[in-house]
């Protein structure tokens, strides 16, 4: 999928950490995918946010909803993918992937 890829390869640039993509579209009718990725403060977590929003209007690919954006999780909808961009800490806290891979 070419918008997955491209949401990838914008928080690899950033030096997103501990990059996992789900592929949920069995468990969920909210989304197809889940991008999910760490970073290191809220400062990191925000300069991830800003990349793919910045990168993505510029090809006019607008996201449905950014939530969270002054908290330690931020959520962004493009429709079909998810990206949960979290510090560290509240990961593991929420630890959404094993949430997902336990309802499989």
């Amino acid at each position: 999928m070419e918008l997955l890829d491209k949401i990838i390869r914008l928080l690899e640039d950033k030096k997103a950490i501990d990059l996992k993509t789900m592929n949920i579209k069995e468990q969920s009718t909210l989304a197809d995918y889940f991008i999910i990725v760490s970073g290191t403060s809220n400062t990191h977590i925000k300069a991830l946010a800003d990349n793919v929003e910045v990168e993505l209007k510029k090809e006019n690919i607008y996201p449905n909803k950014i939530e969270g954006y002054n908290t330690e999780w931020i959520l962004m909808d493009y429709g079909d993918i998810v990206v949960h961009i979290f510090t560290e800490k509240e990961r593991q806290n929420y630890n959404i992937e094993e949430l997902y891979e336990r309802n499989k």
